[in-house]
């Protein structure tokens, strides 16, 4: 990994821990990350164990959505 992505996987590991989970909108919102789900590959490849769980919610037009809300296991 690099310097960039490894301060990003802290800075993930550190919300998951503080707030439980996190969601790609987080991830954008809270931390400016954009990439949530190759930082938490990167992690699972590095031996943290995270769950992932598919959502289901609905965008400005009324139109169902799903999204991955991703925890430590």
């Amino acid at each position: 990994m690099g310097k960039k992505t490894d301060k990003q996987v802290d800075k993930i590991y550190k919300y998951m821990k503080d707030f439980g989970s996190i969601t790609q909108l987080d991830a954008i919102r809270d931390l400016g990350v954009m990439r949530l789900a190759s930082r938490i590959s990167e992690m699972r490849m590095s031996g943290i164990a995270i769950k992932k769980e598919m959502e289901t919610g609905k965008n400005r037009y009324g139109e169902p959505t799903h999204y991955a809300r991703y925890s430590l296991d």
